[in-house]
């Protein structure tokens, strides 16, 4: 399901595509998240036009609402939200650990009352993977315990420790019902999650034991949750070089360019964030000459292009004075179009990163991203 079909000759990066029943994906990717089932602010035919190849949702916010028995009925996640592509759910295991005070974490699962309604709930790993197997989605994760930073040794390892258990459970489940959706009869992927916060001897563990139950595919999660930039990427590049090299390697809520292109050096192929389309909303372009903050006042007059160097759809037609005029005015379009700019920036860097990993120029891509975003 996975094939490698270039390797950097500068770095442990690679470009690999991923086989789907909704079609393939290539490698490095971004994958936009639709958390409920939607990209705030852009409709699918806008997020495929951008390039996107796979989206993001999550089990936890779709099982509190529409409720998976809905989104069965209406022949699974792709016919429901009308997206043709590949689709990745997340579990839903970092929301629930995030809701601090209401959650009661168990061997056998988390116990936990909806923000929605304050109805109780109670997530297995057997039970996350049968609602994602109604989804039908194509790349599906397990519930595994994601701790916050900082944290003790003790945390670590008992969290790591019973995300071992529950990945067990989860393949064993998976291998139950065929490893295809219930809803669509169509073929899914499990990943397993790599745990063990900032010990290097946990993390080394975490993917000794989980290779072994042999997954489609390996994440790395705990990572992004509170630490310094240099602590994450020292994780990433430690894991990465003990994850297996026929597989792909997925890290988990990564999302900043910096960050994107120091992973994709150490051999990561997948990430995923909200913060481009929730940065959009809230006023912050990226741009190739760093962060613009359009709804700041020097740009109420500014007639320029957002980005010079783009071509997306915002920065063909619109000036940085309109953006910050919609941004002000509280205007639906201004989410849209800011959305819509960065969306198209994190593809763009992609497919940037893409050719430079094929052309052998992947440092001087990189000295350009980290002068501003370093």
């Amino acid at each position: 399901m996975f094939d490698i079909l270039e390797k950097s000759v500068e770095n442990k990066g690679r470009i690999g595509v991923v086989k789907t029943p909704h079609g393939n994906f290539t490698t490095p990717v971004f994958m936009v998240v639709g958390t409920q089932g939607t990209v705030k602010s852009l409709t699918p035919r806008i997020i495929e036009e951008a390039g996107c190849e796979i989206l993001l949702s999550n089990n936890y916010y779709l099982n509190l609402r529409p409720g998976i028995e809905i989104i069965e009925k209406a022949g699974g996640l792709h016919e429901f939200m009308a997206w043709k592509n590949p689709i990745l759910t997340d579990s839903g295991g970092y929301q629930v650990f995030s809701l601090s005070g209401i959650v009661k974490v168990e061997d056998k699962g988390v116990e936990f009352r909806s923000p929605v309604n304050g109805d109780k709930n109670f997530f297995t790993p057997r039970g996350v993977i049968k609602s994602q197997s109604r989804l039908g989605s194509d790349i599906i994760m397990p519930l595994d315990e994601c701790i916050s930073y900082p944290h003790t040794r003790s945390a670590a390892q008992k969290a790591m420790k019973r995300t071992l258990r529950w990945l067990e459970e989860s393949g064993e489940e998976f291998e139950k019902i065929g490893c295809k959706s219930v809803t669509t009869g169509k073929k899914q992927q499990l990943f397993g999650i790599i745990q063990g916060g900032r010990f290097k001897d946990l993390r080394e563990a975490s993917v000794t034991e989980t290779v072994k139950m042999g997954f489609d595919g390996y994440a790395i999660g705990g990572v992004s949750v509170g630490e310094p930039r240099s602590n994450v990427r020292e994780t990433i590049n430690y894991v990465a070089e003990l994850l297996p090299e026929d597989k792909p390697r997925y890290v988990m809520g990564l999302g900043d360019p910096a960050d994107l292109v120091n992973a994709v050096e150490a051999g990561i192929d997948m990430f995923d964030c909200v913060i481009p389309t929730r940065h959009g909303r809230t006023g912050w372009l990226y741009t190739s000459r760093g962060i613009l903050v359009i709804r700041n006042a020097p740009y109420k007059d500014d007639f320029s292009k957002p980005d010079p160097e783009c071509s997306c759809y915002t920065c063909r037609n619109f000036t940085r004075a309109y953006l910050n005029h919609l941004f002000r005015s509280n205007e639906i379009l201004g989410s849209v179009l800011n959305s819509l700019h960065n969306l198209n920036f994190m593809v763009n860097l992609i497919f940037k990163i893409r050719e430079a990993l094929k052309n052998g120029n992947f440092d001087k891509l990189k000295n350009q991203v980290m002068k501003y975003y370093g």
